[in-house]
């Protein structure tokens, strides 16, 4: 082989080399991925998701994948004629709106997913968290209206908060050589189907797995704070700094569930988590494996 063609291959075994202590590190541990928005839409960053999960799984990783879909049942809700109504970024969810949340999420998105799993090489299991009971539940109820100067109440509805998760199902399946793949929908306390936020079960989960990492894909770089009138990139932040942004307003909106999912695996002894950019092709790789990572990892 001829040395301009050595120089070319070189790097890729350097790269192999800068991964190894990772994977020796993590080798055997639970990872959760919460995945969801834009990085959902392109067939090419689902493959590119689904990759790095197979990877992940081939080298002693146990993934265990979270998704939710709020575009998709928002864009079923439209074309039957049903306007979506959201208090504090929370869904209401009546009776109606659930039948539709359950048809999207377990009918179509994480069907979706399995098979893409399956036919990138990778074995993958589809559960309901209402399955085995993994995600127990209980309704949120009212919830005062964030900002209403008159303190307005909303029924949330069918909208939960998980009060107890059941692994073993997850263990089982992990176990056997196969990548469970959840929906965000638990039982609740009368058997009936709840609609619970995907960032918050994917972080208690997390806690109940006794997970290495939490991984929230989204639809941003990362985490950014204002510097001398500039938006600056945070790679590396604490949960107490976390919380001193969220209570200046630093962060706010559609990053609020995020940031509290990473708090929530931070508080049960998750040892780290990352939120990262699901738009850029394997970015979970490069976080989890490269010494100077993508995203913005929060820590203790």
């Amino acid at each position: 082989m001829k040395q301009e063609e050595l120089n070319k291959l070189i790097p890729k075994a350097e790269v192999l080399i800068e991964a190894l202590p990772y994977m020796r590190t993590f080798s055997g541990k639970y990872f959760v991925i919460k995945y969801g928005g834009q990085a959902m839409v392109s067939p090419e960053l689902m493959n590119s998701v689904i990759l790095d999960l197979v990877l992940l799984k081939y080298i002693g990783v146990k993934p265990v994948l979270v998704h939710g879909g709020g575009k998709e049942v928002s864009a079923v809700m439209d074309r039957m004629g049903k306007e979506p109504e959201f208090v504090n970024g929370l869904r209401v969810t009546d009776d109606q709106t659930m039948e539709i949340v359950e048809m999207v999420l377990n009918g179509k998105i994480n069907q979706q997913i399995v098979s893409l799993f399956n036919q990138q090489g990778g074995n993958a299991v589809g559960f309901s968290g209402r399955d085995a009971e993994i995600l127990q539940a209980r309704r949120v109820g009212q919830q005062p209206v964030k900002g209403d100067q008159e303190g307005k109440t909303v029924d949330l509805g069918r909208v939960g908060e998980i009060i107890q998760i059941n692994p073993a199902l997850i263990h089982t399946v992990s176990d056997n050589g196969y990548i469970p793949v959840i929906s965000s929908i638990g039982s609740g306390l009368n058997g009936e189907s709840l609609n619970i936020n995907a960032d918050h079960v994917a972080g208690e989960l997390s806690v109940a797995l006794k997970a290495e990492k939490l991984i929230v894909l989204t639809d941003v770089d990362g985490i950014y704070h204002e510097q001398d009138g500039k938006q600056e990139f945070i790679s590396s932040i604490t949960g107490d700094e976390i919380r001193t942004m969220i209570i200046k307003d630093e962060i706010s909106g559609g990053m609020i569930p995020k940031v509290e999912s990473c708090l929530m695996a931070l508080d049960g002894g998750v040892r780290r988590t990352h939120i990262i950019d699901g738009r850029i092709l394997h970015s979970m790789i490069l976080e989890i494996f490269t010494d100077s990572g993508v995203g913005t990892m929060v820590k203790q």
